[in-house]
């Protein structure tokens, strides 16, 4: 049996994953699995930037997966994802096909390499009804003493996310045992890693120069006609970074387009420095991530992906 059977490129944003895994792709017929939480939603074209052009490469299509796979009017889950990657990995290998994941949402990432121990649980009325009287701060001390192992901190920040998380800890015992019966096992994936960045100057500047281009596209339209379509501002600014901005600036809560795009720069750097931060959590947890040589030509990085995936490959 050979060593790896997948692929995973990682890294913070704008630092070039998807060039690097279709590369991966086209030289050993993979396929996409896209790992990015809103990439997922149909309709967060832009301000995702999902760039499906990216997939089409010297005259081929790179078959991709786990995007567009959702719809607004429903949160999509760590769990809903992991259950559709546990669905999309066996099919691609039983086309001969290598699964080449890329993106840099951490949690998505770890729950298919650490296989995360996630449940489907229906609600509960009666415990949301108890848990009605309480504050944000005893919902979270609460969900802690069920959940002291809680992968990140930010699920203490919105109650809904709380009221869920304690819903979810005290399931268990025969009702959990049948829940686990009808979800999607968790297939054989040996996955060689790689982990790819630049300094945070650079990492500022890609990220500065992205969020115009993707102004310049239209991505505050993007924003406006989602909500002519119906979708609540609160729905959108629960989105985050780009669509909690522009949602923000389209309700009148910023003065100035350009004071807009500042707050939303200062967001999206913060957000690439707590990916940052997700990917050492993984390696202190025993994950091997073979980092590429920070350079900045995209070409010197995807050579130096494309060598150590034949050597991980051949081995």
């Amino acid at each position: 049996m050979a060593e790896y059977n997948s692929v995973v490129v990682l890294g913070p944003t704008a630092v070039g994953k998807t060039a690097i895994g279709v590369q991966i792709a086209l030289k050993y017929n993979g396929e996409i699995i896209s790992a990015d939480s809103r990439q997922t939603y149909k309709g967060l074209d832009i301000g995702s930037g999902k760039d499906l052009k990216e997939y089409f490469v010297s005259g081929r299509q790179i078959p991709f997966h786990l995007i567009d796979v959702a719809t607004l009017d429903k949160e999509y889950t760590v769990f809903h994802y992991q259950q559709d990657f546990y669905r999309v990995f066996p099919e691609i290998l039983n086309r001969s096909a290598l699964p080449v994941v890329v993106g840099g949402t951490g949690m998505y990432l770890d729950a298919i390499i650490r296989n995360y121990d996630l449940i489907d649980v229906p609600e509960n009325k009666e415990l949301r009804s108890s848990l009605e009287k309480k504050n944000l701060e005893e919902l979270g001390k609460m969900y802690l003493s069920l959940r002291p192992d809680l992968h990140t901190k930010a699920d203490l920040l919105e109650r809904d996310r709380v009221v869920r998380g304690i819903e979810i800890a005290l399931c268990k015992g025969e009702e959990a045992r049948k829940i686990r019966e009808r979800m999607i096992a968790r297939p054989d994936i040996r996955p060689f890693i790689i982990g790819t960045t630049f300094d945070r100057e650079k990492i500022r500047e890609n990220i500065y120069c992205r969020l115009l281009e993707r102004i310049d596209e239209g991505m505050i339209e993007e924003v406006e006609n989602l909500h002519n379509q119906g979708v609540p501002y609160e729905r959108l600014e629960k989105l985050g970074l780009e669509y909690r901005y522009c949602a923000l600036y389209l309700q009148g809560k910023y003065q100035t387009r350009d004071e807009m795009v500042e707050k939303l720069f200062i967001s999206i750097r913060q957000f690439a420095k707590r990916q940052e931060t997700w990917f050492r959590f993984m390696e202190k947890n025993g994950v091997k991530i073979n980092w590429l040589p920070p350079v900045q030509d995209k070409q010197t990085r995807i050579d130096a992906a494309l060598r150590l995936v034949e050597r991980a490959l051949s081995s």
